[in-house]
């Protein structure tokens, strides 16, 4: 039953998503999708509205959390319990909630052996301290968004040896026990997707400043990086980039600083899921909304909202709620089947890099907006 209905709404999502694509996008060598790119490296044409295009990777994902399943049929799961451990308290990740939640429900694991945690103040002292608690509960795996990738090696290393997975999501565990499989967006095409679409809105020229919360999480170097590469040729120049430490008030207040202090930049590219809303806020409290132009990533409600409005030109959206689903079904895996014969179920469905599991990158613009809203709540997010 659960791959019927499954099926049944993949078909209905992939015609939404045929939909948002019908403009006639083209992939650059980078794997990144672009509507109307008819703006070459370096020109300075006049800024053009944004088409939006969306490409997860749901079908492929859908097919893998079957075959897991299937190996899972008849097994005993009665000692599964598994964790979800985000970097912050965000609306992006309730769609992970969602989905975690929904893929424990259709393996049949208890809802008490299914933890989901956000760090209220998105510190890594309380994402430390519910690892410690989860450790102590019997916990046989978990995925998680670091908030500092180096620090958490040590407690990776050690949680790995004593035989409880570890799942890499949302930001890859590069140098750790965890680097070999990371289930999310490839964080430098998602950048790429952004790069193009700042590019697009300010025809070529200007200044954009860049606000992120970490300057060394892996995520967010390699969308900073992606971002770079596609304003590369440009005549447009990156004057800032500015640590927000996780916290939204902080990016308002920095933006409208920025904003401020360089009359001339007209660009802002907000990195982590809150900064499109703070972004949004400072632009409008400035009254520049007509000058200054907002990309940001993931499709926060608030950033949603600010799209509807044109505030925001564009957000390059993830998919968290497959980060979710997906990662109960490969944490119940490792546990029951042993880590060996699960990378041996997911390995046809990764990237070409052998260690990406991609949950898909797209856009999201005003045009475009009330299909994607269309496809969230075709699965359960709202």
């Amino acid at each position: 039953m659960l791959r019927s209905r499954r099926s049944r709404t993949i078909v209905a999502a992939t015609a939404v998503l045929i939909s948002l694509t019908a403009a006639g996008c083209s992939k650059n060598a980078n794997g990144s999708s672009s509507a109307a790119d008819s703006n070459s490296a370096g020109s300075s044409a006049a800024p053009v509205a944004l088409a939006g295009s969306v490409t997860f990777n749901q079908t492929n994902l859908a097919k893998l959390d079957a075959a897991l399943k299937s190996a899972l049929s008849g097994k005993d799961l009665s000692k599964v319990d598994i964790a979800m451990v985000v970097n912050v308290a965000a609306d992006y990740w309730k769609a992970g909630q969602v989905g975690f939640l929904k893929g424990c429900s259709d393996l049949g694991v208890a809802k008490s052996k299914c933890t989901y945690f956000a760090p209220p103040g998105g510190k890594l002292t309380e994402q430390n301290s519910e690892l410690e608690t989860l450790r102590s509960q019997g916990v046989t795996g978990y995925s998680i968004s670091a908030i500092d990738p180096t620090s958490a090696a040590g407690t990776i290393h050690t949680d790995v040896h004593k035989g409880i997975g570890v799942l890499a999501i949302d930001s890859p565990l590069p140098g750790t026990d965890a680097a070999s499989l990371y289930l999310g967006t490839p964080n430098y095409t998602a950048g790429f997707q952004a790069g193009t679409a700042m590019k697009q809105v300010l025809g070529g020229k200007g200044k954009v400043a860049i606000l992120v919360g970490s300057l060394t999480a892996s995520n967010a170097t390699q969308r900073i990086a992606g971002f770079e590469a596609a304003l590369k040729g440009t005549k447009i120049t990156v004057a800032q980039k500015v640590n927000d430490n996780l916290q939204a008030s902080t990016a308002t207040s920095d933006a409208e600083t920025i904003l401020a202090n360089n009359p001339d930049v007209n660009g802002l590219y907000g990195v982590y899921s809150y900064d499109g809303p703070a972004l949004a806020q400072a632009v409008t409290s400035a009254g520049k909304t007509a000058s200054v132009h907002i990309v940001s990533d993931d499709s926060d409600a608030q950033t949603l909202k600010f799209i509807k409005s044109g505030v925001i030109s564009g957000t390059v959206v993830q998919m968290p709620y497959q980060q979710g689903y997906t990662g109960a079904y490969i944490l119940a895996a490792e546990k029951v089947l042993g880590k060996d014969r699960t990378m041996a179920i997911v390995k046809p469905y990764l990237e070409k890099d052998g260690s990406t599991l991609s949950s898909g990158v797209g856009l999201v613009t005003k045009s475009d907006l009330s299909a994607y809203q269309s496809l969230e709540s075709q699965l359960g997010i709202g």
